[in-house]
């Protein structure tokens, strides 16, 4: 079982930068793959970003690829989204994930989210 609890959320102005943390807990947390997701108003959750748990594989999605960095300690058991030049519709509760396995692309554990507001 691992609990997640995401932190870093907030308003920002368009063009601006916020970094999101997401505190890991409980049975070796550090061993999980971790996935950055988010869901605006009314529409469906999607992928951000992905990291295994050595960090030799990351991933993004094509509409934050360039702009957001995934990024993880595990001596401290946490994964940290580096998000810079920030967009309007970057607008999103954002959600960690844990998952056992990077390959599969499959979360085990959620945290909460956090808001992210981009104002334009």
């Amino acid at each position: 079982q691992v609990q997640l609890v995401e932190s870093g959320g907030g308003l920002v102005q368009a063009g601006g930068s916020l970094r999101l943390s997401c505190s890991a807990s409980g049975r070796n947390p550090s061993t999980y793959a971790m996935g950055w997701f988010r869901q605006a108003a009314g529409k469906d959750r999607e992928f951000v970003a992905r990291i295994n748990w050595r960090s030799t594989a990351i991933e993004y999605a094509d509409s934050v690829k360039g702009r957001f960095t995934i990024s993880r300690d595990n001596a401290k058991s946490a994964v940290y989204l580096q998000m810079d030049s920030l967009k309007p519709e970057d607008t999103a509760v954002y959600y960690c994930a844990a998952g056992t396995l990077y390959s599969s692309g499959q979360y085990n554990y959620w945290g909460q989210g956090t808001q992210v507001t981009v104002s334009s």
